[in-house]
């Protein structure tokens, strides 16, 4: 039987190793590196907000386009 080596999630002691390792590496810019990343994912949430907002008016302008061609057609034929 061959037991391969298992990694699954980190637990608590090796979540403190990298904690540890973190602070010795950044050290005094860590503040500035965690702002740094905040903003970072402020503006992707902005940026997908965004493009989810311009799918949705492109699809509502798409909606009343067809309506507007179906109302056309339905008055020519009638």
């Amino acid at each position: 039987m061959v037991y391969g080596m298992y990694f699954g999630a980190p637990g608590l002691p090796e979540l403190m190793i990298i904690a540890v390792i973190v602070l010795l590496l950044f050290g005094k810019r860590l503040p500035s590196v965690m702002r740094s990343l905040g903003q970072s994912v402020t503006e992707f949430r902005r940026g997908v907000q965004h493009t989810e907002d311009d799918d949705d008016d492109s699809r509502d302008r798409d909606d009343s386009d067809r309506k507007s061609h179906d109302d056309h057609r339905s008055s020519i034929s009638s």
